[in-house]
């Protein structure tokens, strides 16, 4: 059984970093594609990064370009999401997701495994 758990949320102000982490239970963590999505309150989730099995390809959304950095490191079958700059549009739900794709996956519906989520609140 794949399962992600997220960890790393909280509260920050404007213009602060923070680091989340997702361990990813289960064979075979190397295999899988990972993303990080978000959803605020009254609003649908919406991909924030992703990055291939390899680590040699990534995906971010344009309103996280040159703030957010998704990684990751196989033998720990964890995936980061180093958030720097932030906002307060930042806020929200943060979730970890795996898949095993062909192609980069960007959309929520082409992930298989999702973890519970941790919060993230921005204040101004």
């Amino acid at each position: 059984q794949v399962q992600p758990v997220e960890s790393g949320g909280g509260l920050v102000q404007a213009g602060g970093s923070l680091r989340l982490s997702c361990v990813t239970s289960g064979r075979s963590f190397w295999r899988y594609d990972s993303g990080w999505f978000r959803q605020a309150p009254g609003k649908e989730r919406e991909i924030v990064a992703a990055i291939r099995w390899s680590g040699d390809s990534t995906y971010y959304a344009d309103s996280v370009k040159g703030r957010f950095t998704i990684s990751r490191d196989n033998a720990k079958s964890t995936v980061y999401l180093q958030m720097n700059s932030l906002k307060p549009d930042d806020t929200a739900v943060y979730y970890c997701a795996a898949t095993i794709s062909a192609t980069m996956a960007r959309r929520a519906q082409e992930y298989d495994y999702w973890g519970q989520g941790t919060q993230v609140t921005v204040s101004s």
